[in-house]
């Protein structure tokens, strides 16, 4: 059996590996000058490979169509993906919250494992090759066109990626080639991506705010509470739990949705409020703008203050329990102004893609084309930040390319 494999990204090498694993003839067509383009910049340069915990936590954290994945997933565990990278030389280390990186903290390693394991399977890897369309005849794939050359073939793996980061060449081409076969695609959104706001924070640019609570309402239903850590950017808001938040809201009417921080998650209202009358009284005599130094940021005081509606030049003695609950209400609700997404090359991954309605589960075969697989990021399913993503791609490669005929 002859088999195409179309990109060099986790997916793809994944793929070409099982592909070869079940004597196929392999070549993979990428259209970068390198492999592994989006593996280089993943987990910051440090490829977070996977997340080394159990089937069932691994589930609780896909956001999109965990069930068509519940085969692919159980058959090649994160415990296997650990297992396949120690066994073909690289050392592998496990941080804070499972994560799986490895030990020299660099994805070039990464991408040197898979392209060695490649070199030793026999794979022909072919760079700087575009590809034009796939042939199907009689219902099954026949050949592949590119602007290079025309290849035979007996199956034919898509795995292009998402439209996240486009300089690493992920630019939708796949959804292209699924779509011209008959395919249906379901529309593409930012996923793990940060907001943007009315008016950004360009004053409060580069704050990081650690363990506060993003809740996020849907028209006026509390739809997200995030507890973590957060970033103010010049045009929004990002880290750890917006991105998480974002993937879990990103098929809602942006009109519908506000956000707010909670400030003092572990306070409530009424213990929040003694807590305030306690500074009150230290800084007797002062400024409102001079006595919030022991619950805020000095450089987020003036625009907390404003968003109270209260003067930061009234003295602490002359504020009114109405002013106190109006304080303790913003710091418990600070309004973030939600506008938009960021734009999706900003994101980590791409949300949509591929109808999982149209890929049998247990094969990642097209229920259209025979000889067609997909794989990775292309497909209709995404996950929380964590090592999950990269796992997906792993586990729906392996299966794809393994020959199940």
């Amino acid at each position: 059996m002859k088999t195409i494999v179309i990109g060099a990204g986790a997916a793809g090498l994944f793929a070409a590996h099982f592909a070869s694993e079940s004597g196929d003839g392999v070549t993979v067509i990428e259209k970068n000058e390198k492999i592994g383009k989006k593996l280089y910049i993943t987990g910051k340069g440090r490829c977070n490979l996977t997340n080394d915990c159990d089937f069932d936590e691994f589930m609780e954290n896909v956001v999109n169509n965990g069930r068509f994945l519940f085969g692919a997933i159980s058959s090649f565990l994160p415990r296997d993906t650990m297992d396949f990278f120690v066994n073909h030389g690289l050392k592998i280390k496990t941080e804070r919250g499972n994560r799986v990186f490895p030990l020299s903290d660099k994805s070039s390693d990464v991408i040197k494992t898979l392209s060695d394991v490649l070199r030793r399977d026999g794979v022909d890897i072919k760079l700087n090759e575009r590809v034009l369309k796939i042939i199907s005849e009689n219902g099954a794939v026949k050949k592949v066109v590119t602007d290079k050359c025309e290849y035979f073939c007996d199956k034919v793996v898509i795995a292009t990626g998402g439209c996240s980061y486009r300089s690493t060449g992920s630019t939708g081409d796949g959804y292209d080639l699924a779509r011209a076969l008959g395919h249906t695609i379901t529309p593409i959104r930012p996923a793990l991506v940060p907001f943007l706001t009315e008016g950004g924070f360009a004053d409060l640019s580069g704050l990081t705010l650690k363990n506060v609570a993003l809740k996020i309402f849907y028209d006026e239903k509390q739809v997200v509470n995030e507890f973590g850590e957060l970033l103010f950017t010049h045009s929004g808001v990002s880290g750890p739990i917006v991105l998480t938040a974002s993937s879990k809201i990103n098929s809602l009417d942006i009109k519908k949705i506000k956000a707010f921080i909670d400030l003092k998650p572990a306070l409530d209202e009424k213990t929040l409020d003694k807590r305030l009358q306690r500074d009150f009284v230290k800084f007797t005599k002062k400024q409102l703008k001079n006595s919030l130094s022991d619950l805020l940021p000095s450089s987020m005081i003036e625009r907390f203050i404003a968003s109270t509606g209260i003067s930061g030049e009234k003295r602490v003695d002359d504020i009114t329990k109405e002013e106190r609950k109006k304080i303790v209400y913003s710091l418990k609700n600070f309004p973030i102004n939600f506008k938009s997404f960021a734009d999706i090359n900003e994101a980590i991954v791409t949300s949509g893609g591929v109808s999982v309605k149209e890929i049998d589960p247990k094969t990642m075969e097209s229920k259209i084309v025979k000889g067609l697989f997909f794989a990775g990021e292309i497909i209709d399913v995404d996950a929380l930040t964590g090592g999950f993503n990269l796992q997906i791609a792993f586990a729906t490669g392996a299966r794809a390319g393994k020959n199940n005929k």
